[in-house]
């Protein structure tokens, strides 16, 4: 007799989950896919530069120093997939990774850094919301906030822009071991209400920690729906 085929966890990701059986099963889909060998494979300084559209894409933007670098290093176990610099404002390019040839995560370049020159701003920006406007493969952006600072009007302005465009956006707080406990849950709060005010926002905030790992399962589980199916990798991998 066959053995019936395992479960699929729901595709609408954590907020669809209706037992704990579907979360765990969501879980269980975020830690395979990002047991995957990770790699990076493409950088583009322009709308021209980008790689031909392939595998699905989750972007990660935020203000620069937000975390972006140490939380896609946290999600793939690599530490140093994604550079770590100590001077905010240095990545001024999209950087691609491949993982497993189902997903690819990009690196956007920070926003808001006060100290970068006018010219320098509008061409990293100027890039980024090309980007989020235009990309067909693009499956959802993750916009960083730090947990230990209420959003800018700059992170308000990114979120306008999403939604106008239609970019499916979901917040998360990053640094969340900075912050005590009451305040987290405030801050968690404020982030829903903010979401839930834009057509584009999901409803569901996750708060992170790159140090202690916290969230860093439900966030790999919220991504793995975005991903090619296993047995669509050869024809999903970039050229």
């Amino acid at each position: 007799m066959t053995a019936p085929a395992p479960a699929a966890p729901p595709r609408g990701g954590l907020a669809e989950a209706r037992t704990e059986a579907e979360r765990a099963l969501l879980i269980e889909a975020g830690r395979l896919l990002f047991a995957a060998p990770a790699q990076f494979f493409h950088a583009a300084q322009s709308t021209a530069g980008l790689p031909a559209p392939g595998l699905p894409e989750v972007a990660f933007a935020g203000r620069s120093n937000v975390g972006k670098s140490s939380l896609l290093n946290a999600l793939t176990g690599r530490k140093a997939l994604a550079r770590v610099s100590a001077t905010p404002g240095r990545t001024r390019q999209l950087n691609f990774f491949d993982l497993g040839g189902r997903l690819a995560l990009v690196d956007m370049p920070g926003y808001g850094y006060a100290q970068a020159s006018k010219s320098l701003k509008a061409d990293w920006q100027g890039l980024m919301f090309d980007y989020l406007r235009r990309r067909p493969t693009l499956a959802r952006v993750c916009l960083l906030l730090d947990a230990s600072l209420p959003p800018k009007p700059v992170d308000r302005a990114v979120m306008d822009l999403l939604d106008t465009a239609a970019v499916s956006f979901q917040l998360v707080l990053t640094k969340a071991d900075r912050v005590r406990p009451g305040a987290l849950a405030a801050r968690l709060a404020e982030a829903q209400a903010l979401a839930r005010s834009f057509t584009a926002g999901h409803p569901l905030v996750l708060a992170t920690s790159a140090e202690k790992g916290t969230g860093i399962a439900e966030l790999r589980a919220e991504l793995a729906a975005f991903a090619a199916p296993p047995d669509r990798q050869a024809d999903a991998l970039p050229a």
